[in-house]
């Protein structure tokens, strides 16, 4: 058993978040999380929300709320939908908690003592028309560099490099509108990320060796063009104070630090609010501070990259103290929506708690698992979740099950048929499992999770084909014995799917394992050796049939679905 640190990217506050957001970071993490676990090893799945920043503020302005109780308000209702999609972190904190803000002080304080966060005197965009400093989220124009029209002054989302507000072409205030703005001075504190380079270079140089090109290449191309000094504090209200007893002046001036200095610290800071809830069972600095022994895993989309690579790796270096590096980022490509961006002001697409009132959390871990954006860009249309939810879910596994169990209860009662001895075609199907069992855990262990979606998909139809070819409805007609030894392995099968399935499709799973009396709740995973054997459920065991796992997805679902949340563009 080994311990294992997994972390996702935290969602901003401003808002529910679209499926994209769901299979870029939290669903992958959740799944591999899920496995870990069933594998015996000790895991701790931490996010939280990102609750300090620009974002937040222009959407509780929005809203007509106080920032904080917006806040609030909104890490309640994505906890909830949260809990709706099966998402098993261990804790769902925020950055804005009083943990965040003492450890976050606590790294600006070492950071400072080591000669690695200057003040500095800078000329900063002012909005007369806002009567205050625009920090660079306030700030929207044309990236210089893609072209893209809504780029933030702190980061264009479209090409992912990083700007300054100075930077963008045609500038414009984003809570006015104004574009007459002016340059002013003002001092902030820099993190001297120059000073770190060589730093951060041979660290990458020993731990990206089997990161995905996607996360590397992101890494080297900001190590290749040189690691800038960056601002790491901000005019705002919200957000974790600059500390008066370091830097007095600009704590009496209000400064608060840059959203993307605290929020990768929110981390441990929700690591430290989990241990808190219960101090005698738990430590958190055993997973974050001299943590030789922890393997830590980050889950994230690639506009988050580059600040997990270089930036937060450059902020634990440069306090001095054996704080847990990551060891693996995995990162993702965008999901599009119909091959465009999910919009909520041009209702295009379909967001996280709109998909849990139209289907269970299952139909939507499944598909996206099995379409995840992992080697490039992925596109969601409804005809091809249709068509998963149909032949995957509906009908390869979900009809399995249901005609099994029904037709054995039918012929044979509620208990599991005996029968003849496993023959020739039942060694095939063995061995065949076998391999699809061993090529899923490979899978899931990489971090491969569309090939582990299929490797699940083929032991699924792998049964369905060994239905087929033994025909108990057959074989039942001229000998019994061969047809209950049919469906008793298709009953082991069925077992061997409700405890394999279970990271990707809980919900399933959890019915398909009570459908059987001898299920036994301590039993986490099944061997290779196990699963080829047919043994895990024996002749006589009790069962019952669960409800219809999956129904399919018709044509006036699709017709419904199209119409409210927007189709192809032709469509729309």
């Amino acid at each position: 058993m080994t311990r294992h640190l997994v972390t996702s990217a935290l969602p901003y506050i401003n808002g529910i978040k679209h499926l994209g957001n769901m299979v870029g970071s939290m669903l992958p993490a959740d799944v591999y999380s899920r496995y870990l676990r069933q594998r015996g090893h000790e895991v701790l799945y931490i996010c939280a929300t990102d609750e300090h920043g620009t974002p937040a503020e222009l959407a509780a302005a929005d809203a007509g709320l106080p920032v904080a109780e917006f806040c609030e308000q909104q890490h309640r209702a994505q906890a909830e939908i949260y809990r709706g999609f099966e998402l098993s972190f261990d804790h769902f904190g925020r950055t804005s908690s009083e943990q965040n803000r003492e450890i976050t002080q606590h790294f600006a304080r070492k950071l400072h003592e080591h000669g690695f966060i200057e003040q500095q005197s800078i000329r900063q965009v002012y909005s007369p028309a806002d009567g205050r400093f625009l920090p660079d989220r306030y700030i929207i124009g044309t990236c210089p560099h893609c072209g893209y029209e809504k780029a933030r002054g702190d980061q264009c989302e479209n090409c992912t490099r990083v700007l300054d507000p100075t930077d963008l072409v045609e500038p414009r205030s984003a809570i006015s509108g104004s574009t007459e703005l002016e340059v002013r001075e003002t001092k902030h504190l820099f993190l001297t990320q120059s000073k770190l380079t060589d730093e951060v270079e041979g660290w990458l140089d020993e731990a990206s060796g089997e990161w995905p090109n996607l996360s590397s290449s992101i890494a080297r191309k900001w190590i290749t063009e040189g690691l800038r000094d960056r601002s790491i504090t901000r005019d705002l209200d919200w957000g974790v104070p600059v500390p008066a007893d370091t830097w007095p002046e600009l704590a009496a001036e209000g400064k608060v630090f840059y959203v993307w200095f605290d929020a990768p610290i929110g981390y441990i800071g929700a690591t430290k609010e989990w241990s808190d809830l219960a101090p005698a069972e738990r430590d958190w600095k055993s997973w974050w501070y001299e943590a030789e022994d922890v393997t830590y895993t980050e889950f994230m989309a690639k506009d988050n990259v580059p600040f997990h690579t270089v930036m937060f790796p450059a902020t634990e270096l440069g306090t001095r103290e054996p704080w847990k590096m990551v060891d693996f980022v995995q990162s993702f490509n965008w999901l599009t929506y119909y091959g465009g961006k999910f919009s909520t002001s041009d209702q295009r697409g379909i967001f996280t708690d709109q998909a849990l009132e139209l289907l269970p959390a299952d139909y939507w871990r499944y598909f996206l698992i099995a379409s995840a954006p992992e080697s490039d860009d992925s596109s969601f249309s409804w005809e091809l979740f249709a068509s998963v939810v149909n032949k995957d879910l509906a009908d390869t596994l979900g009809n399995f099950v249901n005609r099994v169990l029904s037709f054995s209860r039918k012929r044979f009662g509620d208990q599991v048929p005996a029968g003849d001895a496993a023959g020739e075609p039942e060694q095939r199907l063995a061995a065949e499992i076998g391999g699809l069992l061993a090529d899923y855990q490979t899978h899931l262990e990489a971090k491969q999770f569309r090939k582990a979606a299929q490797a699940l998909r083929s032991m699924w139809s792998a049964g369905n084909s060994y239905l087929e070819e033994k025909a108990p409805w057959i074989q039942i007609r001229t000998d019994q014995d061969a047809a209950a030894l049919t469906l008793r392995t298709a009953m082991n099968l069925i077992y061997l799917y409700a405890v394999v399935s279970e990271p990707l499709i809980p919900g399933a799973a959890k019915a398909m394992r009570a459908a059987f009396a001898s299920d036994d709740p301590q039993r986490s995973w099944v061997s290779v050796e196990e699963a080829r054997s047919f043994e895990l459920v024996p002749a006589g065991t009790d069962f019952t049939i669960p409800p219809v796992l999956f129904a399919k997805v018709t044509e006036d679902d699709l017709a419904d679905y199209r119409a409210r949340f927007g189709g192809a563009p032709d469509e729309s």
